[in-house]
């Protein structure tokens, strides 16, 4: 009898090789090594067939197999653990001759473990399994291994282990993997061999067996050493043994408790090893460094050698405590230090850094030849440094797209490193591009007498790989980490490799509603995204610092709420970024109704794997398509035509502005391309004006790839780039000046990061706002988007459900029914086998869950949907089978464009409710008061709070001028004082630069000015032209403080500065156009 004999029905070689295993284990410990390695490799193939992985004719190892399945999630820590010992044992057998009888009994139960999780996960069959026991010696031995070898060897060329019939999918070998790991035992060898390999690959040496007290092993000057079962003085245990003790070469700088795995590990910190620290036996003090309140020992670790679980939280991962002062916690992390890393850590004193940050030395900020921060940056930076001077592990900042983050950062990452308060900070990306525009600014902007951040530090850019003893900053994509960390079997950094991460875009960790980039396809779905995406953040023991434009309920879970905001509408009202106009909503027939084909009509049709048209299809039943079902489900070529006619009549393709165009998918852009260059042919336009920048462009080539954004950021040509998503985080194009939507957008994140490409401001070509062209009507679905707009429809789940969890004056029926909605047009677009899934997962069909929400409360229901979560973010991520998509050739017809006035449609009627509002507030707000009586006594700060006030309600200049514009049929440009005036006294609106000209010409024939005042008044005139105050406050602005400010022009006009201030505001406001 064999302990494997589970195995012999289903994989009959499996078994086979371990039965030889088992029998080698007295004679030849070496040879079952080696069966047990060979054994290893058969199941790792099997899950790599079984579940579908493709792999690459150079690069199919085992070590290679393994990684695609961590990639997975496949493989549990474990699992991998137990495959990474006995791939380590089999290669010390053939290389090293190990020969170990103890070794080859530890791997045979580990062997057995392994094959239980296998069994489970993948059998079809139920077992009750039982202890392992080693086997007596067979007395004849060499009879059976030789019967043995040869039922192998028939066993190999019959199949590699047995025909592929497992009907689970992916997503269920998951689930199964994870919990059939959960349910595995360890004996405590078995543990102690987990955390051996997990301190080898941290750089100690360790080996339980061999490197212990007992057998001699001591301290050794050059030698990073684990020695177990280290004696000391305690009464806390009856040995007072610790379970290791850690030196770097002589010196003691840890202790490390082992425990079983059901015991638990947070609190042995307190009762166990706190004891040990205290007690050192005298003969041992020549190993201590030092004594901290009571402890001769800096650094304390429990573990029981399993995974860090957050529902288990206390009964797994590494507790790790800094004895070093009182008032520290312990807390949980991932991974081992290092030597290095303990050591780094001795050295480093906290509290001193602490107080260097406090008073540093900031002049580099304001630095005008330098880094030239405005005051709402140095604010973030003071934020974040005040946070982690508090204490604070995780810290969000956000700020709007195009509002300067990486000069942010570049000014927050010198700060830290200039007061020493961190040793080395990771600058974390998602895309290589956005890595090589952050090298961009450390290379070219000027911090300290002249030198940058890459001259005055040793700064690693994305395709350095290399961290050492002097690297400050290391730039590095989230995928680059994932695969030399979690992915790979020995990890290339350590825990403590960085102790600041910086995260840009930190809203990412969404893939919903967009296509994925050849890197997220180490993804399957949106909760493997965001798992991968926490593991890498969480990897390393460091403070973390998340700045994103568009916070996700994700974000905050992992950073917390920001310290410092500053919103879009904020850095348009403050004049850092341009607003956009009233969109262009373009209509045709198709795109206002639904677009229905009758039963009996052919439809043609494009094969979903080769993309080629075929026979058309006699419908069966009536079809109706939406604007979102274009270019997804159906094909309407002459839509896209009419479309984009409309829209070139409104872009110049060979101008300096710049066009972004968003598509459905990569055909879908393509098409667009052809499109637009058909119709700019008739005007003698170059093809070399219009591009597809997508991650399919130059055949996936990223560098030709990052050449040709490149090319689109700098050069005339292209004008015109067609997208999906690879342009929409992060990538910075001031002159874009039209984004065109032709697709439907139904995640708030993605609509803020696409609107964001077209924010910036751009003094090259005197950019003033941006367009927006929306014959997908999204600008009507999704209204206002948050600190742009507020969503309203098209959630995704991870947003209903936060939006659930908030206190909302909305109704949550609203959102309860939205979320029913969506789980059933899921529940449609699944198929047969996947329907089966989901109900084999959550226990019953989606119908039936629907049905089981409705008859609840709404607070019932709230409750329910809030636990599910997890499940409700699941059932979304599943992709649908592959359909081909529908094609007609149907003629659509182009309707009138109108524009998107906020709650109106009319530019009247826009206007009339802007003169309402004000009326019925004009007693409310003060600063509608002080501009309909002395608007010269208007403070910016009552300015801006009056903006703040009317864009929360919709209206803005660039609106309100496009509405008056587009009544008058003039071109209007007047400022937000002068529609508040005409709102309440009825003073007629006129343009703000005639205005200006004329009171500035009127003010000089009332005086008789000298040629420097009349120069100086030149000034201020200019000034005004693109402002709307002129206050004593004016004169705090860089154009008139470099000349003295207030009291030196004062002085210029005789003291009498004031009064000509208020006889321009009269001639300005309270005046009209002669």
């Amino acid at each position: 009898m064999s302990n494997f004999d589970f195995l012999q029905k289903e994989w009959p070689l499996v078994a086979k090789l371990a039965q030889t295993a088992e029998n080698y284990i007295y004679d030849d410990p070496n040879s079952c090594l080696i069966k047990l390695g060979m054994l290893a490799e058969h199941i790792v193939s099997y899950i790599v067939d079984v579940n579908g992985i493709v792999m690459l004719e150079d690069a199919n190892t085992q070590a290679d197999k393994i990684r695609q399945l961590k990639a997975k999630a496949l493989l549990p820590r474990d699992i991998d653990d137990i495959l990474y010992g006995l791939r380590k044992a089999r290669n010390e057998a053939v290389h090293a001759n190990l020969d170990s009888f103890e070794r080859a009994c530890l791997m045979l139960e580990l062997a057995y473990k392994l094959c239980i999780w296998f069994n489970a996960t993948y059998g079809t069959t139920i077992v009750e399994y039982s202890e392992y026991i080693l086997p007596e010696k067979a007395p004849n031995y060499a009879e059976i291994i030789e019967q043995q070898e040869a039922e192998i060897f028939k066993l190999k060329s019959i199949a590699t282990i047995a025909p592929i019939k497992h009907k689970s999918t992916v997503q269920q070998n998951r689930r199964k993997s994870e919990q059939n790991a959960k349910l595995m035992t360890l004996s405590e060898k078995e543990i102690r061999f987990f955390i051996d390999e997990q301190l080898r690959k941290a750089g100690w040496e360790a080996d339980t067996q061999s490197i212990r007290y007992s057998k001699g092993t001591r301290p050794i000057k050059g030698r990073n050493m684990a020695i177990a079962e280290w004696p000391t003085n305690s009464s806390a245990m009856k040995k007072g043994y610790a379970d290791y003790a850690l030196f770097v070469g002589e010196q003691l700088v840890g202790l490390i408790d082992a425990k079983k795995p059901a015991e638990d590990v947070a609190s042995t910190i307190d009762v166990q090893i706190k004891d040990y620290a205290k007690n050192i036996k005298p003969e041992h003090a020549i190993y201590v460094i030092d004594n901290w309140f009571g402890y001769s020992v800096p650094f304390l670790f429990a573990t029981n050698g399993r995974p860090y679980l957050e529902q288990l939280k206390t009964k797994s991962g590494i507790w790790f405590l800094d004895a070093r002062k009182p008032s520290n916690i312990s807390y949980p992390i991932r991974n081992w230090f290092s030597p290095d890393d303990l050591m780094a850590k001795l050295k480093h004193n906290v509290e001193e850094a602490n107080e260097a940050l406090t008073v540093s030395d900031d002049s580099y900020m304001t630095d005008s030849n330098g880094l030239n921060l405005r005051d709402y940056q140095i604010k973030a930076i003071n934020k974040v440094s005040q946070a982690i001077i508090d204490g604070q592990q995780n810290v969000l900042i956000a700020m709007a797209t195009g509002t300067g983050k990486t000069r942010t950062v570049l000014g927050l990452i010198y700060k830290m490193l200039e007061s020493k308060r961190f040793k080395r900070i990771l600058f974390l990306v998602d895309r290589t591009a956005l890595g090589g525009q952050a090298m961009d600014t450390f290379k070219d902007v000027k911090l300290k007498e002249l030198q940058t951040l890459c001259q005055i530090y040793d700064v690693k850019d994305i395709e350095d790989r290399t961290v050492d003893i002097e690297t400050k900053v290391s730039v590095s994509t989230v995928q680059g980490l994932l695969k030399r960390t979690i992915l790979a079997e020995k990890p290339e950094l350590t825990s403590g490799a960085f102790d600041l991460i910086i995260v840009d875009e930190a809203h990412r960790g969404y893939i919903l509603d967009k296509e994925m980039t050849e890197d997220e396809l180490l993804y399957d779905s949106q909760d493997d995204y965001l798992s991968k995406y926490k593991q890498v953040i969480e990897y390393f023991d460091a403070v973390k610092v998340g700045l994103t434009a568009t916070p996700a309920l994700h974000t905050t879970q992992i950073f917390g709420s920001p310290v410092f905001t500053y919103s879009y509408r904020e850095a348009v009202i403050d004049g850092w970024l341009v607003d956009h106009d009233p969109p262009y909503i373009i209509n045709t027939d198709f795109n206002t109704s639904t677009v229905t084909f009758k039963k009996g009509e052919q439809l043609g049709m494009f094969d979903p794997n080769t993309g080629e048209l075929i026979n058309g299809e006699t419908l069966q039943d009536e079809l109706d398509f939406d604007v979102a079902d274009f270019n997804r489900t159906i094909v309407l070529p002459d839509h896209t035509r009419k479309v984009l006619q409309e829209v070139s009549k409104y872009i110049n393709s060979e101008s300096r502005e710049k066009t972004l165009i968003f598509a459905v998918n990569d055909n879908h852009a393509d098409n667009i391309v052809t499109t637009l260059r058909e119709i700019y042919k008739e005007w003698g336009v170059s093809n070399d004006a219009i591009v597809k920048i997508t991650g399919k462009t130059a055949s996936g080539n990223k560098k030709k790839i990052e050449q040709v954004i490149k090319q689109y950021k700098n050069n005339q040509y292209p004008n015109i780039a067609v997208t999906v998503d690879l342009l929409t985080t992060g990538i910075d194009v001031p002159s874009i000046c039209n984004l065109v939507f032709m697709r439907k957008i139904n995640s708030r994140i993605l609509y803020e990061q696409m609107l964001g490409r077209a924010t910036r401001l751009c003094k090259e070509i005197n950019k003033t706002h941006f367009n927006i062209f929306d014959p997908a009507h999204v600008y009507d679905d999704l209204g206002s988007v948050s600190s742009m707009k507020s969503v309203s429809v098209n959630k995704t789940m991870t947003e209903l459900i936060d939006e659930l969890s908030r206190p909302s004056e909305n109704s949550k029926q609203q959102t309860i029914d939205r979320i029913l909605a969506k789980l059933q047009r899921k529940n449609n677009a699944l198929s047969e086998e996947q329907r089966y899934e989901v109900s084999e997962n959550i226990g019953k069909s989606i119908p039936q869950y629907v049905a089981s929400i409705k008859v609840l409360s709404v607070q019932q229901a709230v409750d329910k949907l809030i636990n599910d979560a997890e499940t409700l973010v699941y059932i979304e991520s599943i992709k649908p089978p592959k359909k081909g998509k529908y094609y007609s050739e149907r003629k659509d017809i182009l309707q009138e464009t109108t524009r998107g006035y906020g709650k109106t449609d009319k530019p009247e009627d826009y206007l009339e409710s802007f003169t309402k509002f004000i009326n019925e507030n004009k007693d409310k707000i003060e600063a509608i008061k002080i501009v309909c009586t002395k608007p010269s006594d208007l403070t910016r700060a009552q300015l801006r709070e009056l903006k703040l006030a009317l864009d929360k309600e919709g209206y803005n200049e660039n609106s309100l001028n496009e509405a008056i514009s587009a009544i008058k049929n003039a071109d209007i440009v007047a400022d937000i004082i002068s529609y508040v005036r005409n709102a309440v006294l009825d003073i007629p609106v006129y343009n703000r630069e005639d205005k200006i000209k004329i009171a500035f010409e009127k003010l000089i024939k009332a005086h008789s000015f000298n040629k420097i005042q009349i120069d100086l008044l030149e000034k201020i005139k200019t000034y005004m032209l693109h402002e709307s105050l002129l206050n004593i406050e004016t004169f705090e602005a860089p154009a008139f403080k470099m000349d003295g400010g207030f009291n030196r022009f004062n002085v210029k006009f005789e003291g009498k500065l004031l009064e000509i201030i208020r006889e321009i505001n009269t001639y300005i406001y309270e005046q009209g156009v002669a």
